[in-house]
């Protein structure tokens, strides 16, 4: 799907118009292309065609790139998917061109960061600064991070408090989800602000006073997201660790729970198997009131070794 806007210059707060064809000055926003249509912007617009694919590989790493005065830069956005109805968190490329006439972005999945840009979220939004544009959705991505992040936060807490009350294989399990997303999360982050920094030092782009100084702002905001996704993870780390402990200490208590009741039931059992097997001159056994007598002896055998356990507090 293509989508073309262009946000008029005269009007503040600017109003991005949707228009038919790519122009100067244009924002040209591509969404799971075709083939068809990856070749009629890459014609339309004299882009390389390598650079219009290259976000379309999930595989792709975040990077900046530049053929006769195209700029590419891949970044890494977070992205929300269902695996077996399950929701989960993971990265995604999206691929930002920039020529000398426009900006096209290219993704395989719609996504809210650059939708915030069409439904008028974004302040001092125009197609035509080209550079500032690239800059706030490097914002946009970040803030979307640290949104993402504090979901998780959330996430976790409510898991801590579910494993006080059970330890059920549920809770595990989506720990270890939480603990892939925020691992694919930092990673994107490191990469992305790679990225950034090889912006400011290079400086590919034409940039006034205010794009660096907003650009220092995204690095800083990109390194708050990057911060917290490690803060997190080792969070994550130590409960699962702690409550994978939990969980084999409660075992073992179980167990020898479960041993000590064997071992307190195995006396009177012992006893009336010596009493079953036809043995003469046994204690008792020609008495009337045997039975009655060597079933209150076991009782008791029972009740002493119970004591003695719960004293040595082996239950």
């Amino acid at each position: 799907m293509i989508q073309i806007y262009r946000s008029r210059k005269d009007i503040e707060p600017a109003i991005t118009d949707i228009i038919d064809a790519p122009c100067e000055g244009a924002w040209v926003r591509m969404t799971t292309p075709t083939d068809a249509e990856l070749t009629e912007i890459a014609s339309s617009c004299s882009l390389p065609p390598d650079f219009l694919r290259a976000a379309l590989d999930e595989e792709e790493r975040p990077r900046i790139d530049s053929d006769d005065g195209v700029v590419l830069i891949v970044l890494d956005i977070p992205m929300v998917t269902q695996v077996a109805g399950i929701q989960t968190l993971t990265t995604l490329p999206l691929g930002i061109i920039i020529s000398e006439k426009m900006v096209v972005t290219v993704c395989n999945r719609q996504t809210p960061i650059l939708d915030d840009f069409i439904s008028g979220k974004v302040r001092h939004f125009h197609t035509v600064k080209k550079t500032r544009f690239l800059f706030q959705i490097f914002y946009r991505n970040a803030s979307s991070y640290l949104h993402h992040l504090r979901q998780i936060e959330r996430t976790i807490s409510r898991i801590e408090v579910e494993l006080h009350r059970s330890m059920k294989n549920e809770e595990l399990f989506q720990m270890m989800e939480l603990e892939k997303s925020l691992i694919y999360f930092s990673t994107s982050l490191k990469s992305n602000e790679a990225v950034l920094e090889r912006i400011l030092r290079t400086k590919p782009l034409k940039m006034y006073e205010d794009d660096a100084e907003f650009l220092e702002d995204v690095i800083i905001e990109n390194k708050q997201a990057m911060e917290m996704s490690q803060i997190y993870l080792h969070i994550l780390n130590g409960m699962t660790q702690a409550f994978a402990t939990i969980i084999s200490n409660n075992l073992n208590i179980v167990m020898k729970f479960l041993a000590s009741i064997t071992i307190i039931i195995a006396i009177p059992t012992m006893i009336a198997s010596f009493y079953g097997m036809n043995v003469g001159d046994l204690p008792l056994s020609g008495t009337p009131l045997a039975f009655e007598t060597i079933f209150m002896f076991s009782v008791m055998i029972s009740v002493l070794l119970g004591l003695f356990m719960w004293r040595k507090k082996f239950f």
